[in-house]
């Protein structure tokens, strides 16, 4: 997909790019110190930034729990946290309608959806879309992150690898797992999957 195709409704890369940055400046972090923190070059996290390099979802979520932030301010219009997104009064709501969240389409072709209406502490709660052939990762290996996992497929088939098994879960499929089992997801199938998450900070 290509960033023109996707700039309708989505978020491009340089839009990405630059609210990865808002969002490491915030965590007081220079470039050369997220790249240390996430083991890879300072040139590499520059294009990311600039939206010449998208993150992969295994990265994104690196570059997250690093700094310290939750995903949905990833998909956040100024890249920082909204202001007031949590109701003052625990009985009030906060409402989003649809097309406030803009997907963010990742490095291997993955899709991501916030689907909670504001940042809400604890939780992050999105939908993904794994294309054909799409995983979380470019690179052959499984990930560990922080928090819990609970999924459900809404449509196609999507494959998750642990050390020793692998699981493939159709449409209506459910699952739940700590974020510290190693994992990779992927989609061997033809048609893209799609699931809806919640992840769990402890």
């Amino acid at each position: 997909m290509t960033d023109e195709m996707s700039s309708v409704g989505q978020l491009d890369a340089e839009a990405l790019g630059a609210r990865l940055r808002v969002l490491r400046k915030g965590a007081g972090l220079t470039l050369r110190e997220l790249a240390d923190a996430l083991d890879i070059s300072a040139s590499a996290v520059s294009q990311i930034e600039r939206g010449v390099r998208r993150p992969s979802v295994s990265r994104l979520l690196a570059i997250v729990q690093v700094l310290g932030r939750p995903l949905a301010d990833v998909f956040d219009p100024t890249g920082e946290p909204e202001a007031g997104a949590a109701p003052s009064d625990p009985s009030g709501y906060v409402l989003a309608r649809s097309g406030a969240s803009k997907p963010v389409t990742l490095g291997t072709g993955v899709v991501f959806r916030r689907l909670s209406p504001a940042t809400t502490t604890g939780v992050d709660f999105f939908e993904s879309t794994y294309p054909a052939g799409g995983g979380a990762t470019d690179l052959d290996t499984l990930i560990t992150h922080e928090g819990y996992e609970v999924g459900t497929v809404t449509a196609g088939e999507l494959t998750i690898d642990f050390p020793d098994e692998r699981v493939v879960l159709r449409a209506g499929d459910s699952i739940t797992f700590p974020c510290a089992l190693p994992h990779r997801m992927g989609n061997t199938g033809t048609d893209d999957a799609v699931a809806t998450w919640l992840i769990v900070h402890s």
